[in-house]
């Protein structure tokens, strides 16, 4: 295939995937997709291999990488047809990471046979803030069922999922906008095949997968062989005392390279495990991130990388193991990825980042309709400085990507007051460039009794420096800050009550320095 049609239909495949999340967005319910742009999307050839997915949110690559090899292996391809639409969001039967994140993927028929599949993932912030020990304390799991059978809705399948959510009018009109997104996602994967020619567009497909696996073959061959290590430590589980090792050793061997996470700690009672497919989606991540980033995002790339890890370890674990907020143990092994490399990549790999995905989730009754709510949103921090530049201040980093929720529609849709939003000078790293400042935001609760679900890291342990670089600050969350009555709650706490006029304080992490800050 000549290099100028495999550009277009390439660059035409990112921009199906990338039209797909932007329908997504302006079409959802709910302000965690609309406004806080908590969603993914992507596009598959007929087996299952990622061959475009759009710039959101590298989590979400671990609930759509078996997704479509679970439907295959209940649905034959015959029994398929046009219009379908599954949903998924189990993370022990490849449906997802967590159970939130729920997948709904369709099939795309070109000339009446299987061409491929098309796919989003939206956060459905429904979760109230009970106390998790368990998979079974977070909700409806779902295996690969149909929701949409040849372009009509099951309203049967649609009343049981619904009847499972605490706001299902907010459910009900997320689940329609996703259906909507894979519909154009079909329609414009139709479109391009009848431009190009079905057997065009699957070979350049094939050659696009080709072309990542070259890609990250040539950034491998040009490491030093060796094996490169590294530990860091989450604070806790909110469980159990103590910090949580996070190990990985690196292998590189030619064009090869061997992640191993043995030496990590044992999955945790509390709720940041990591099942299989969050771990790849982490590795994929961050070896992209630093090795090339102009490697394309697809399924080629995965065929150069081994993982390895302990069955039943936080970062492999085992039903019924609760994963309700896993990427704060993705964070860290990002972190750890990060570190192990940086020896060997000290120009590219930045200092350690906020390393977190703080968290809260405020729910209860809006006085103002009698209504129940669910306020979520997860914020950003510092992110580690380079060796060219400070780190940035108040951004996701790593697996996370989402916005912020802006104090107007906050305040607007939920009975809250947003008193301070803030970045916390001195919160950064000291270096030749300083990491990262972290983000203060506290929130008051107006004329009702709600609860408290908070999740932090890096509320112990500081992001680290690199090249005698300081460490980044602390996150914390307060109970009424600066009153006679303040007190510091644990970084993970489940339905703590909350009265009305009550204050809560998040602070999230600073970025750690690079260089010495005596230069």
């Amino acid at each position: 295939m000549d290099r100028i049609t495999l550009e277009v239909i390439g660059s035409a495949l990112l921009s199906i995937a990338e039209e797909m999340g932007t329908a997504l967005i302006k079409a959802s319910y709910s302000s965690n997709i609309k406004e806080r742009w908590d969603c993914s999307t992507a596009i598959f050839d007929r087996e299952g291999q990622v061959i475009a997915q759009a710039e959101h949110i590298p989590m979400h690559l671990g609930s759509l990488l078996g997704i479509i090899q679970e439907i295959l292996g209940r649905y034959p391809p015959e029994r398929l047809a046009a219009g379908d639409v599954f949903a998924a969001n189990d993370p022990y039967s490849g449906g997802g990471t967590h159970l939130p994140d729920i997948t709904l993927a369709s099939p795309v028929f070109v000339d009446g046979e299987l061409f491929g599949f098309v796919a989003n993932i939206a956060h459905h912030a429904d979760r109230t803030g009970e106390r998790i020990r368990s998979i079974y304390d977070e909700g409806l799991r779902i295996t690969p069922i149909r929701l949409v059978e040849g372009g009509q809705v099951r309203e049967d399948v649609m009343e049981l999922l619904l009847a499972n959510f605490a706001v299902p009018d907010q459910r009900r009109g997320d689940f329609r906008a996703q259906i909507a997104a894979n519909r154009l996602g079909e329609r414009r994967l139709v479109e391009l095949c009848g431009r190009y020619g079905r057997a065009t567009v699957k070979a350049a497909a094939d050659e696009c997968l080709a072309y990542g696996e070259r890609k990250i073959r040539a950034a491998i061959a040009q490491l030093p062989p060796g094996v490169y290590r590294f530990t860091d430590y989450l604070d806790g589980d909110g469980v159990k005392d103590g910090p949580i090792p996070v190990a990985c050793a690196i292998a590189v061997d030619g064009d090869r390279i061997h992640l191993d996470f043995t030496g990590s700690g044992p999955q945790s009672p509390g709720d940041i495990n990591v099942v299989w497919l969050a771990l790849l989606a982490t590795v994929y991540y961050a070896l992209k991130a630093i090795l090339d980033p102009t490697i394309p995002a697809n399924g080629g790339f995965y065929r150069a990388i081994e993982v390895e890890a302990p069955e039943g370890s936080i970062v492999n674990a085992r039903p019924p193991a609760a994963v309700g907020w896993r990427t704060q143990t993705c964070q860290r092994i990002a972190d750890v990825i990060f570190g192990a490399l940086a020896p060997v990549l000290p120009e590219r790999v930045p200092a350690a980042g906020n390393g977190a995905n703080s968290a809260w989730v405020f729910s209860g009754v809006d006085p103002r309709t009698g209504r129940y709510y669910v306020y979520l949103e997860t914020l950003g921090g510092g992110a580690g400085a380079t060796a060219r530049a400070h780190g940035l201040d108040g951004v996701q980093v790593h697996i996370t990507n989402t916005s912020n929720l802006p104090v107007e529609c906050l305040e607007m849709e939920y009975p809250l007051l947003v008193e301070e939003y803030a970045l916390v000078d001195g919160s950064g790293g000291a270096g030749r460039f300083r990491g990262g400042r972290g983000i203060r935001r506290t929130i008051q609760v107006l004329n009702h009794e709600a609860q408290l679900l908070g999740t932090l890291e890096r509320a112990e342990i500081r992001p680290w420096g690199l090249q005698g670089g300081g460490p980044g600050g602390c996150g914390a969350l307060i109970l009424d800050p600066g009153t006679a009555e303040e007190k510091r709650l644990p970084s993970k706490v489940w339905g703590h009550p909350l009265k009305p006029g009550d204050r809560v304080q998040i602070i999230t992490a600073g970025g750690g320095g690079w260089g010495p800050p005596s230069d």
